[in-house]
């Protein structure tokens, strides 16, 4: 059986793609910080867990010196930590990165995480404009593509096979910033009003991790050096996510498309993006990829699990706080009421 090495396998992206990957033939090894951390089933199925911190060289060598036929990095944020592989290239297979779209500008120099949003005339391809590399603080608006470009450039020039994958907005059961959460609690809330901001046309493509695990496992079974988008074969507006959210859990409401003359930050949702952010991702189906499934087939194992929470009382701790300052601003039912009412 080859020999998979998932480094951040206790996360969204990483589980997922052992899941991928095991269900593939492979034989998986994932590592993280924290055992307690690592999901059941994986364990049952037969993934082997290494208690291993990805940035501390010595635990590297510990869980690299013997090779692999593929590395799936889902934790590498700048080129130190992508250097950190570099001994190991003689005994690795080929490695796929996990990249983001936050690398990709425009003609004004805008990204995702800029004051300004990035104004692209279509779908992004690859072959788009990216940040110029840095080293400034990766947690940080104007540090993070930057940090990631910087991180590509180290494995590209590698010599090693490496697939780098750039997904947009993932979601799926495990999501740390679960956003499909702003729609979810709407319905649990039992409003019976949606507000949209510029008619709930906006869009930001999303990227299930089931599909991005099924391209992780793609490439592993194929390795080469190339960069690929990694986005749903759809590109949902904010109108048809809230929707498809609404339908899964059985829930109808009143839907309020607002317009320019509505106040500010009323309607407010997290795919609120226009221009649209949209990823091209025809150069993975040209290599014969075929993802998972829609965003409408792929996000209801989701809904099911905040929804779950919600219902048990949150027993393990995973839904947004109340004064969570991403969410906080989109549960201004106060705000909304009084609007409706005057």
């Amino acid at each position: 059986m080859p020999k998979a090495v998932v480094l951040g396998g206790n996360g969204q992206v990483g589980s997922a793609a052992a899941r991928a990957l095991l269900a593939a033939g492979w034989d998986v090894t994932s590592s993280g910080r924290a055992e307690d951390r690592f999901p059941p089933d994986l364990r049952e199925a037969g993934v082997r867990f290494i208690r291993s911190d990805r940035y501390a060289a010595k635990d590297l060598c510990n869980l690299l010196h013997e090779g692999a036929d593929v590395v799936v990095d889902c934790v590498t944020y700048t080129a130190d930590h992508a250097r950190m592989l570099l001994p190991f290239r003689d005994d690795i297979g080929s490695l796929v990165l996990i990249s983001s779209k936050a690398v990709y500008v425009d003609a004004q120099g805008h990204h995702s995480n800029s004051v300004e949003p990035p104004v692209f005339s279509g779908p992004v391809t690859e072959g788009q404009a990216t940040m110029t590399s840095s080293d400034i603080d990766y947690n940080s608006p104007e540090g993070y593509g930057a940090n990631k470009v910087a991180a590509e450039h180290v494995v590209i020039d590698s010599g090693m096979a490496v697939s780098v994958l750039r997904p947009s907005r993932i979601h799926g059961v495990g999501a740390a910033r679960p956003r499909e959460w702003v729609f979810v609690k709407r319905v649990l809330d039992g409003r019976p009003h949606v507000l949209l901001a510029r008619g709930g046309r906006g869009i930001n493509h999303p990227t299930a991790a089931v599909n991005l695990a099924a391209l992780v496992e793609f490439c592993a079974s194929r390795p080469g050096t190339r960069i690929l988008n990694c986005a749903d074969p759809d590109a949902p507006d904010g109108l048809t996510v809230s929707r498809i959210i609404a339908a899964r859990l059985g829930h109808t409401w009143n839907e309020v498309l607002l317009d320019a003359g509505a106040p500010e930050g009323l309607g407010d949702h997290p795919w609120n993006t226009l221009p649209p952010f949209v990823l091209d991702t025809s150069a993975a189906k040209r290599l014969g990829f075929v993802p998972v499934g829609t965003y409408a087939d792929t996000v209801g194992p989701e809904v099911d699990w905040l929804a779950t929470a919600h219902r048990s009382g949150d027993p393990t701790g995973i839904l947004p706080a109340p004064d969570d300052s991403f969410f906080a601003h989109f549960f201004n039912y106060g705000r909304e009421d009084a609007w409706l009412s005057g």
